[in-house]
Protein backbone atom coordinates (compact mmCIF):
# COMPACT_ATOMS: atom_id res chain seq x y z
CA UNK A 1 0.00 0.00 0.00
CA UNK A 2 1.61 3.33 -0.57
CA UNK A 3 1.60 6.60 1.24
CA UNK A 4 -1.15 8.44 -1.59
CA UNK A 5 -3.93 5.84 -0.97
CA UNK A 6 -3.77 6.35 3.05
CA UNK A 7 -3.28 9.58 2.79
CA UNK A 8 -6.51 9.53 1.64
CA UNK A 9 -8.68 7.73 4.19
CA UNK A 10 -9.76 10.19 6.84
CA UNK A 11 -11.41 7.69 8.74
CA UNK A 12 -10.82 4.01 8.13
CA UNK A 13 -7.32 3.10 10.13
CA UNK A 14 -4.30 3.41 8.45
CA UNK A 15 -3.44 -0.30 10.04
CA UNK A 16 -6.56 -2.06 8.79
CA UNK A 17 -5.28 -0.63 5.26
CA UNK A 18 -2.14 -1.56 5.43
CA UNK A 19 -3.23 -5.48 6.78
CA UNK A 20 -5.61 -5.75 3.27
CA UNK A 21 -4.06 -9.35 1.48
CA UNK A 22 -5.78 -10.02 -1.45
CA UNK A 23 -6.21 -7.79 -4.55
CA UNK A 24 -7.57 -7.71 -7.63
CA UNK A 25 -5.07 -5.44 -9.61
CA UNK A 26 -5.75 -2.65 -12.14
CA UNK A 27 -7.12 -4.17 -15.32
CA UNK A 28 -7.83 -7.46 -14.21
CA UNK A 29 -11.63 -8.55 -13.76
CA UNK A 30 -12.96 -10.93 -11.30
CA UNK A 31 -16.45 -12.23 -11.44
CA UNK A 32 -17.64 -14.63 -8.38
CA UNK A 33 -18.03 -14.06 -4.84
CA UNK A 34 -15.08 -13.39 -2.52
CA UNK A 35 -15.82 -14.39 1.32
CA UNK A 36 -14.03 -15.20 4.38
CA UNK A 37 -14.70 -15.87 8.33
CA UNK A 38 -12.03 -14.42 9.17
CA UNK A 39 -10.62 -11.14 9.40
CA UNK A 40 -9.08 -10.36 5.78
CA UNK A 41 -9.17 -7.10 3.82
CA UNK A 42 -8.96 -6.64 -0.28
CA UNK A 43 -8.39 -3.92 -2.36
CA UNK A 44 -9.96 -4.11 -5.83
CA UNK A 45 -8.44 -1.99 -8.36
CA UNK A 46 -9.82 -3.89 -11.35
CA UNK A 47 -13.31 -5.33 -11.78
CA UNK A 48 -15.67 -7.51 -9.34
CA UNK A 49 -19.07 -8.92 -10.21
CA UNK A 50 -19.79 -10.39 -7.26
CA UNK A 51 -20.00 -10.34 -3.57
CA UNK A 52 -17.95 -9.70 -1.40
CA UNK A 53 -18.34 -11.07 2.87
CA UNK A 54 -15.71 -10.50 5.46
CA UNK A 55 -17.84 -11.84 8.41
CA UNK A 56 -15.36 -11.25 11.12
CA UNK A 57 -13.68 -7.94 10.75
CA UNK A 58 -12.41 -7.44 7.52
CA UNK A 59 -11.19 -4.04 5.63
CA UNK A 60 -12.55 -3.50 1.41
CA UNK A 61 -11.06 -0.90 0.08
CA UNK A 62 -12.49 -0.23 -3.62
CA UNK A 63 -9.31 2.19 -5.36
CA UNK A 64 -9.69 4.89 -7.51
CA UNK A 65 -9.62 2.82 -10.58
CA UNK A 66 -11.64 0.05 -8.83
CA UNK A 67 -15.38 -0.84 -10.34
CA UNK A 68 -17.33 -3.46 -8.13
CA UNK A 69 -20.99 -4.41 -9.16
CA UNK A 70 -23.78 -6.30 -8.65
CA UNK A 71 -22.95 -6.97 -5.05
CA UNK A 72 -23.19 -6.94 -1.62
CA UNK A 73 -19.89 -5.84 0.15
CA UNK A 74 -19.98 -6.40 3.82
CA UNK A 75 -16.71 -5.44 6.06
CA UNK A 76 -15.94 -3.47 9.20
CA UNK A 77 -13.96 -0.68 7.06
CA UNK A 78 -15.43 0.33 3.32
CA UNK A 79 -12.95 2.82 2.06
CA UNK A 80 -14.78 3.33 -1.91
CA UNK A 81 -12.42 5.66 -3.97
CA UNK A 82 -13.96 4.09 -6.96
CA UNK A 83 -17.55 2.89 -8.36
CA UNK A 84 -19.99 0.58 -6.60
CA UNK A 85 -23.14 -0.30 -7.76
CA UNK A 86 -25.12 -2.43 -5.16
CA UNK A 87 -25.46 -2.62 -0.70
CA UNK A 88 -22.78 -2.25 1.75
CA UNK A 89 -22.92 -2.87 5.09
CA UNK A 90 -20.30 -1.19 7.42
CA UNK A 91 -19.73 -2.37 10.56
CA UNK A 92 -17.68 0.31 11.65
CA UNK A 93 -16.31 2.95 9.18
CA UNK A 94 -17.73 3.93 6.14
CA UNK A 95 -15.63 6.07 3.94
CA UNK A 96 -16.72 7.86 0.34
CA UNK A 97 -13.56 10.07 -0.85
CA UNK A 98 -14.14 12.60 -3.48
CA UNK A 99 -13.63 10.46 -6.72
CA UNK A 100 -16.22 7.50 -5.24
CA UNK A 101 -19.72 6.82 -6.22
CA UNK A 102 -21.92 4.64 -4.76
CA UNK A 103 -25.17 3.70 -6.25
CA UNK A 104 -27.48 1.46 -3.97
CA UNK A 105 -27.91 1.59 -0.34
CA UNK A 106 -25.35 1.80 2.30
CA UNK A 107 -25.75 1.20 6.14
CA UNK A 108 -23.23 1.41 9.11
CA UNK A 109 -22.98 0.79 12.23
CA UNK A 110 -20.53 3.05 13.94
CA UNK A 111 -18.33 6.33 11.46
CA UNK A 112 -19.49 7.58 8.60
CA UNK A 113 -17.29 10.19 6.31
CA UNK A 114 -18.82 11.35 2.80
CA UNK A 115 -16.61 13.42 0.88
CA UNK A 116 -18.58 16.80 -0.10
CA UNK A 117 -17.36 15.45 -3.83
CA UNK A 118 -19.03 12.23 -3.35
CA UNK A 119 -21.53 11.18 -5.76
CA UNK A 120 -24.44 8.75 -4.13
CA UNK A 121 -27.68 7.49 -5.86
CA UNK A 122 -29.45 5.48 -3.09
CA UNK A 123 -30.26 5.59 0.61
CA UNK A 124 -27.61 5.65 3.75
CA UNK A 125 -28.75 4.35 7.08
CA UNK A 126 -27.39 4.39 10.31
CA UNK A 127 -28.17 0.60 11.71
CA UNK A 128 -27.49 1.82 15.73
CA UNK A 129 -29.32 2.75 18.25
CA UNK A 130 -30.48 6.46 17.35
CA UNK A 131 -32.48 7.39 20.80
CA UNK A 132 -29.26 6.32 22.75
CA UNK A 133 -26.82 8.50 20.83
Amino acid sequence: MNDDTRSQARLVPADALNDISSLIAEGAAFEGSFSSPQDLGIKIDGTLKGGISLKSGGTVHVGATGVVEDTTIEADHVLIEGRVRGTIIARKTLEITGSGTLVGDAQYDALIDIHPRARIRGRVEYRGDIEGA
